[in-house]
């Protein structure tokens, strides 16, 4: 899995650090999304694509 982030469409909502903290971040300077593991391990699999999910713009995505 390949996580993908698009900050031109995020609008900081924070719902993917909500979900899964150990793959996305917020930027401190305007809190856009901010990608901390693009690759993650099989295990977070299922909780990124939640976060895909819940993403309320649509900045999310995953290439499997």
């Amino acid at each position: 899995m390949k996580v993908r982030a698009d900050t031109s469409v995020c609008v900081a909502s924070g719902m993917c650090v909500l979900n899964v903290p150990d793959v996305f971040d917020q930027r401190e300077e305007d809190g856009l999304v901010e990608l901390l593991d693009e690759q993650p391990p099989q295990e977070r699999h299922e909780a990124v694509r939640m976060a895909v999910l819940g993403c309320p713009s649509g900045a999310l995505s995953v290439e499997e």
